[in-house]
């Protein structure tokens, strides 16, 4: 029992099984016993760290002192980098939402497109819309826009709404201030400027990919109707869905610019500073300015009151409308950070215990570069257990020490961070809650999700790794 015990501890197989071991636990608690993804992974953090022979001290500190445990750095740490982004980021998408602002984006991409074109102009409306909104926000307050177009259009619904699901899942899984993108960059050790810049160049051949050419193929194989108690009469300035409360739009709907422009400041702010701190003087004025105001928290704090004013003060709403809607959109928060918190507690014992270099001599042997390995656990854990925060943070936390030996350029850290973010998106089955919602919303049995929406994550998740493998070899 002793030489089995020292094996495990002590030896790169044996480590690679003690991984795997936890990893099932995981797995099992997960999905059999139907423990919440929190607890879960806290417990098997914590059960790892114990048969891996970590001492206690090191695992939960001491009575007296705790700061520096696994248990406090792992959740501190990364929730230290994450909290105040996903918050931020929240308010904005609630304040864009009640603002009315996926009414007058539709209207105007419809108009653009015509007819004909309206299934792309719904996969540009999750696109634009998907940035600063949650995925399942976006589903609920998109979806009523989906059913006019389709009734409109008289043809399945299953042509308009993949490709809206497709840019609301690539702005999901890619883009920060969305929590798997903006976890990886805690984990990892790289900007979200380069987040953003990457999130872009890989996931938008594969929302192509996935959204219009598949969306429009399968769209004319899966004849789905609109239901009659589906349809509103007319889009309302007021959307349903979201959170509830008092809605921010208390005269006309806001103009596309207006929307648009508020959308952008986050990402011209955060890239603004990214590229300054390549091309500009360390010492510059201008880049110490670029960097304050590019630091995601100050970029999102600064779009949230420039939000506030025009799209809420400036419109009739009063500041307690505003706190109302900012304190209801923040609910759903707290479960997303405590597991995004667990995940890096998780990952921070796999490093503690040695895994990491043991797994990073068995690459190195296997010839298996880190992207892939990378890409096929995120798939597996995906797969397995069906969420993808949950498949993001895990292997963010088992690959970040091999990606650490490696010091490899912020660049080639956000496209290995792409990897793990298109694995955590791929083959969504009845494990994922967001299958179910999509199942329930666009009328559509099991069968006819599993050849629509589950193929489309397919399709998006693979057409975009491959797109980071390819540039991950050139650079």
């Amino acid at each position: 029992m002793g030489a089995t015990i020292d094996w495990l501890r002590t030896t790169t197989p044996g480590l690679l099984v003690l991984c795997g071991l936890a990893i099932a636990v995981l797995l099992i608690a997960i999905i059999k016993v139907k423990l919440e993804p929190f607890v879960a992974l806290l417990l098997t953090g914590l059960l790892l760290a114990l048969a891996a022979g970590l001492p206690i001290a090191q695992i939960v500190g001491t009575p007296l002192k705790a700061g520096e445990s696994l248990l406090e750095t792992g959740f501190g740490g990364i929730l230290g980098h994450i909290a105040v982004i996903i918050g931020l980021g929240t308010v904005l998408g609630a304040i864009l939402e009640r603002s009315g602002g996926a009414d007058v984006l539709t209207d105007k991409l419809l108009k653009m497109f015509g007819e004909k074109g309206a299934p792309v102009a719904m996969g540009l409306l999750g696109l634009i819309f998907g940035i600063p909104v949650f995925f399942d926000i976006g589903i609920f307050v998109l979806a009523p826009l989906v059913y006019v177009a389709a009734k409109r259009g008289g043809r399945s619904l299953v042509l308009y709404a993949m490709p809206m699901l497709a840019g609301l899942s690539m702005t999901h899984a890619f883009l920060p201030p969305h929590p798997g993108p903006v976890a990886l960059g805690g984990l990892l050790g790289v900007s979200l400027g380069w987040l953003i810049l990457m999130g872009f160049v890989c996931g938008i051949p594969g929302f192509l990919a996935a959204g219009i050419v598949w969306g429009t193929y399968i769209g004319k194989r899966v004849q789905v109707s609109v239901p009659e108690e589906f349809v509103p009469l007319e889009p309302e300035p007021e959307p349903s869905g979201g959170s509830g409360g008092t809605a921010v739009i208390t005269k006309s709907p806001p103009s596309v610019a207006l929307i648009g422009g508020i959308i952008a400041i986050p990402l011209v702010l955060i890239l603004g500073a990214t590229f300054g701190y390549q091309l500009l003087d360390k010492d510059s004025t201008l880049l110490q300015v670029l960097t304050f105001f590019g630091t995601p928290a100050v970029a999102l704090l600064i779009t949230v009151l420039v939000a506030f004013y025009l799209l809420g003060i400036r419109r009739g709403s009063t500041v307690q409308e505003l706190s109302t809607i900012t304190a209801e959109s923040l609910k759903p928060v707290g479960m997303v950070l405590l597991v995004v918190g667990a995940g890096a507690f998780f990952g921070k014992v796999i490093s503690a215990t040695g895994i990491g270099t043991a797994l990073a001599d068995t690459m190195s042997a296997a010839g298996l570069p880190i992207i892939v390995l990378a890409y096929l656990i995120s798939c597996g854990l995906r797969i397995a257990q069906g969420s993808a925060t949950v498949a993001i943070v895990t292997t963010g936390g088992i690959v970040a020490p091999l990606v650490a030996e490696q010091g490899y350029s912020q660049m080639s850290i956000a496209l290995i961070a792409m990897a793990i973010a298109a694995g955590s998106i791929i083959l969504s089955h009845v494990n994922d809650g967001g299958f179910w919602i999509i199942a329930k919303y666009f009328n559509m049995t099991v069968k006819q999700t599993l050849q629509t929406w589950t193929v489309l994550e397919t399709i998006l998740s693979v057409v975009s790794f491959a797109v980071a493998a390819l540039l991950f070899s050139i650079v």
